[in-house]
């Protein structure tokens, strides 16, 4: 408490006591496939199809990574995070170096997984009177500033330039020379050009193990890569089933790997799969192996069928892709239009001109039960998605609207309540937590998102002294039940019609 030593008037600011919970975003999509060029592994995040080509090049033969990434984006899809995978076989393959160029006394070059399009600019260092060695370097990509290191030219000095680039640049380096002292470079700019990659580094790799999509989570490769990125809540790996195609893995390496995914995502507890069916298979086929070679089991996960014709330009021709990117970019455009909380099916497919394989009513009743979401053509109605159900067998989690539902809710939940840890666990923290948590479900209520007539009938936020007794509270723990009863799509609508005979008699005047 404030001390009042003098009389006058003061004016304090104090907390209310409401501090709001935020919607955390639902449409970030994670793809795991090959590129032509671009970093190997480590998750990169990409805003546009614009910047994937600048980062990871376009179209490329055998590669349905880039089909993925722009299906996404056309379809409405958000920001996305790309891992490029396919390179532990080219290890033993000198990397192309780029052309070095001068910047004064210093020689500057591309690294080999830059791209295109980079140049450094040398500025000023920031502040009143700088040293004279210090200096500041923006790396740009096209127009955009993408680092900025200030530096050093002194060789003794913590941020040396050779060292700061070497340890934190991922799109230049210095080439040190051997004698001669350096001397800070004049204000310029400079373009660097790029290294040109080895026929056997573009597109799709010679070889391809399932261990390489697992990755490793302390090395950050692969699906591992992605543990530390919180933004994600979908992911597809499109190129799985590039791999299958050549031979590379078969239907057990399918399973291993899709079962990965599956296993990386209900670890995480905030995102789901976007699961690919083998190309070529009849729908009774994908039943098969459906039921008895996959026999995946998981509200976490998604799986849809058939695959989607697309226009290559790589070929000049169409060509089928697995359809996962093309519907993560519908459930971006299903959230951002209507709400995590609606379905994202009945929905139209954009980009898609024909499906590998038609499929009638009576063929999606044999899929449709067992958690195949099929993907249909309609006359006059274009293609859609025809399917909104997990592959989990239980009925509670039948539904991927109501998955991502809960992903949202406790994720809003879990980051807009941090400020509770360490707040004094009595009656007033219990009330603050019911009030903050009540608002929240109350708007997601108000947009359709709870079913019930009331709040009441929605959902209830219990945190009080029957759940939390003295134990709890000895132990440091505080806690709070919620129920919420999710809205549920409309997936069978049944008009019942009869005919009706009025047998009364007409009443003369």
């Amino acid at each position: 408490m404030p001390q009042y030593l003098s009389p006058g008037v003061y004016v304090e600011e104090v907390q209310s006591g409401a501090r709001p919970i935020e919607g955390v975003g639902t449409a970030v999509a994670a793809f795991v496939g090959f590129a032509e060029r671009g970093p190997f592994h480590r998750p990169t995040l990409v805003a546009n199809w614009n910047q994937f080509v600048q980062l990871f090049g376009g179209f490329t033969e055998d590669a349905y990574l880039p089909h993925a990434v722009y299906g996404y984006f056309s379809n409405g899809g958000g920001s996305a995070y790309v891992v490029r995978v396919g390179g532990e076989r080219q290890e033993s393959v000198e990397p192309p170096k780029a052309e070095p160029v001068r910047l004064g006394s210093l020689t500057v070059r591309a690294l080999p997984d830059a791209g295109g399009d980079v140049s450094v600019e040398v500025v000023d260092a920031d502040g009143e009177n700088p040293p004279d060695d210090r200096f500041k370097l923006l790396v740009r990509q096209g127009n955009r500033v993408v680092e900025t290191h200030d530096v050093s030219i002194r060789k003794n000095a913590k941020n040396y330039v050779a060292t700061q680039l070497a340890e934190r640049s991922k799109l230049v380096e210095v080439v040190e020379q051997p004698s001669g002292a350096l001397t800070k470079p004049d204000k310029q700019t400079v373009a660097l050009p790029g290294a040109t990659a080895p026929a056997s580094s573009a597109g799709v790799p010679a070889r391809i193990d399932p261990q390489e999509y697992l990755g490793d989570s302390e090395a950050r490769t692969g699906f591992g890569g992605l543990e530390s990125i919180d933004a994600v809540t979908m992911v597809a790996v499109p190129d799985l089933m590039s791999s299958y195609q050549r031979g590379q893995i078969d239907l057990e390496g399918v399973k291993t790997v899709q079962l990965a995914v599956i296993s990386h995502c209900e670890q995480m507890g905030d995102r789901v799969a976007v699961l690919d069916a083998p190309p070529g298979l009849t729908p009774q086929r994908v039943r098969a192996w459906r039921l008895e070679e996959a026999g995946y089991d998981s509200n976490f996960a998604t799986l849809y069928y058939p695959w989607i014709k697309v226009f290559d330009p790589s070929s000049g021709r169409n060509t089928f892709v697995p359809p996962s990117g093309h519907v993560a970019g519908v459930w971006g455009r299903s959230d951002a239009e209507r709400g995590v909380h609606k379905a994202p099916a009945n929905e139209v497919l954009r980009g898609a001109v024909d499906l590998e394989t038609g499929i009638s009513k009576s063929e999606q009743d044999l899929l449709n039960p067992i958690g195949v979401n099929c993907i249909r053509a309609f006359a006059g109605r274009g293609i859609r998605i025809w399917g909104a159900r997990t592959v989990s067998s239980d009925p509670a989690w039948r539904y991927l609207n109501v998955r991502r539902l809960f992903n949202y809710l406790e994720e809003s939940i879990l980051i807009g309540t941090q400020w509770v840890v360490f707040e004094p666990n009595d009656d007033r923290l219990w009330s603050s937590i019911r009030r903050n948590i009540t608002a929240f479900l109350t708007e997601q209520w108000r947009q359709g998102a709870l079913f019930g007539r009331t709040p009441a009938e929605a959902f209830y936020v219990k945190c009080d002294a029957e759940n939390n007794p003295a134990e709890s509270i000895d132990l440091g723990q505080v806690i709070c039940e919620i129920g919420v009863a999710p809205v549920k799509p409309a997936e069978f609508v049944v008009f019942r019609l009869a005919q009706f005979s009025d047998s009364t008699s007409l009443v003369s005047e």
